[in-house]
């Protein structure tokens, strides 16, 4: 058995591990490099794998940097089955086109501004590739248990996102876990993550492995928020994930405005077709979430929907007016890369009435991460706009386990690990984590590089 890290091994994006067991070759997760420029270049490199080689993919969950490369291994040449829980592709069937066509519409837009550094800018992959890679989803049975050529896989419900588990391998006498990414306790949407098989050998992700969840609570930090932003004439934008975190700030909003925290004739706008079908999955798969199905119907009730482009930049345009009445937008995408947020942060970010709140984490090098920092400039369409606007961070809203959390999963496992490879995390966050696996548990750990492959 052997194990090439091809992502997510030095950053906490892009997750991407190669199980090599004999002639058999399967890909643990596929997703996008975000951030930094030097990682999303990676995005263009080749797998450092042949694609056309690639038994199956082992998907653990729907987002992007878990999943959004799927559509460029297609493109490779790789045209086996990728398995995953069926909430899982109903997700992707949403982000995975609608990545493909963002990068599309970035591409049109370079090419007419001009602003590209090649001689036609191109995207990753466009529509047609996202449509055909998910042909190729097959949807796991319910105990998610299957073989593949003598090898046993299992995939244990991970909390975190709907569809997200973890994955467990097991060819002969050797055995791997994936952690995938693992959902924190007590999560506003999702129940605590289920405990897996036991394994020789432990990958686990580290995106919070050096911090701890403030222990504010998250609804009434949002209901400051929004009484003293409203109060001074200002609107509150949210960028937001799509999936996931837009459903946790429909439910609070829906909670605040049912306390009489938030009055009913202040506006919320749902600015993120992706978000609004999202939604929709959401309440089909209820089953799996913490709350009751009546709350789930109602994340939605009096949220207006901004479906159009025009529709954005004119409701953008009309929130920065002197006089406008206040609102509140919710928008993709969650760390200002990209989607329609830029529209709202082009007009609000320049006034100081208006209230800018991240809600999660920011992947170092993305617009979030620089503004939740403090910049008080930022590029957007090739020009630079100030930012006045007040810049929050609602780290209450995670889907992540925290450090304890994730040192908590790692304790519940059946026996120890003989080795724990940490990965998808930032380095200091990775390395703080290694620490104390090392430390507190006396496991065999390491933090591996970029590219590295293991004999198990």
């Amino acid at each position: 058995m052997k194990l090439t890290f091809l992502g997510a091994a030095d950053t906490v994006t892009g997750s991407r591990h190669l199980l090599t067991l004999g002639e058999q070759r399967l890909l643990l997760d596929a997703g996008l490099f975000q951030g930094y420029k030097t990682l999303r270049e990676r995005n263009w490199m080749a797998l450092g794998s042949p694609a056309t080689q690639l038994d199956a993919v082992l998907l653990s969950h729907a987002h992007l940097d878990h999943c959004g490369y799927l559509p460029a291994l297609h493109r490779q040449g790789f045209k086996g089955p990728i398995y995953a829980t069926s909430a899982t592709r109903d997700l992707c069937d949403v982000l995975l086109c609608d990545s493909a066509h963002l990068q599309e519409e970035d591409a049109r837009r370079a090419n007419r501004d001009g602003s590209s550094r090649h001689d036609k800018a191109r995207p990753l992959y466009g529509v047609r590739e996202a449509e055909a890679t998910l042909k190729q989803f097959v949807a796991l049975p319910r105990d998610g248990r299957l073989t593949l050529g003598g090898t046993e896989i299992r995939f244990t419900p991970g909390g975190h996102l709907l569809g997200a588990t973890s994955i467990h391998v097991r060819r002969g006498e050797q055995s791997l876990l994936f952690s995938g990414d693992i959902g924190r306790v007590g999560d506003l949407l999702m129940p605590t993550p289920q405990v897996p098989p036991a394994a020789d050998v432990v990958l686990i992700e580290s995106t919070y492995g050096n911090r701890l969840h403030p222990p504010e609570d998250a609804q009434a930090r949002l209901a400051q928020i929004l009484r003293t932003t409203l109060k001074r004439g200002g609107s509150v934008l949210l960028p937001s994930f799509a999936v996931g975190r837009a459903q946790a700030l429909l439910m609070l909003l829906q909670r605040l405005r049912n306390a009489g925290e938030l009055p009913l004739d202040v506006p919320i706008w749902l600015d993120s077709p992706m978000a609004e079908l999202a939604t929709e999955l959401t309440v089909k798969h209820a089953r799996l979430l913490r709350i009751s199905a009546s709350e789930a119907l109602g994340l939605t009730d009096r949220v207006r929907y901004v479906t159009k482009q025009a529709q954005s930049l004119k409701l953008a345009a009309s929130l920065a007016q002197p006089r406008a009445k206040p609102g509140i937008v919710i928008s993709a995408s969650g760390m200002a890369t990209g989607g329609r947020v830029l529209n709202y942060i082009e007009t609000l970010a320049p006034q100081p009435r208006h209230h800018i709140v991240f809600p999660g984490f920011q992947v170092g090098g993305t617009r979030g991460a620089r503004m939740v920092a403090g910049e008080r400039e930022i590029k957007l369409h090739g020009r630079w706009i100030p930012v006045n606007a007040e810049i929050s961070h609602l780290d209450g809203l995670s889907g992540h386990a925290d450090a304890d959390g994730l040192m908590q999963w790692l304790r519940a496992l059946p026996r120890p690990p003989s080795q724990v490879y940490v990965v998808h995390g930032e380095p200091a966050a990775a390395d703080a984590l290694r620490g104390r696996i090392q430390d507190e548990l006396g496991l065999a750990v390491r933090v591996p590089q970029h590219g590295e492959t293991v004999e198990l």
